[in-house]
């Protein structure tokens, strides 16, 4: 019965922060994102799909490598900041991005979501 308490707690406290994530990324973007995708933009879900994973694998590393939840949350944390600086480096470096996603460029999209996902990965690896 532990194990299963433990497993919802895990579950709860992940999707929480997935949900702080997703807000605090679209927040972050000159574009709304959940509109674009309603409207049927890819490069948009493309992009926003990339660092929502990338997000993720650190997260699922967090919880695989520390020992209690401040740990845990504090990774998480880092998770967030280090995805939020990928994302400004590589629109500034790669410039246009608003207009890029806005009009649907899904290989821009792309290359903004593997980026991220390239860079959780990345930050996942780091946490030991």
């Amino acid at each position: 019965m532990f194990a299963v308490a433990n497993y919802l707690i895990h579950l709860c406290i992940a999707a929480a922060l997935l949900a702080v994530f997703f807000k605090a990324y679209t927040w972050m973007t000159p574009y709304d994102e959940v509109h674009l995708i309603r409207e049927g933009n890819h490069a948009a879900a493309l992009s926003l799909g990339g660092a929502l994973l990338g997000f993720s694998l650190t997260i699922a590393s967090g919880l695989l490598h520390t020992r209690n939840y401040e740990e845990f949350f504090a990774w998480a944390f880092g998770a967030m900041i280090v995805q939020a600086l990928a994302y400004a480096v590589t629109t500034r470096a790669l410039k246009m991005a608003r207009d890029q996603i806005e009009s649907g460029n899904s290989a821009f999209g792309a290359l903004l979501g593997t980026i991220s996902l390239s860079i959780g990965g990345i930050n996942a690896a780091c946490i030991s």
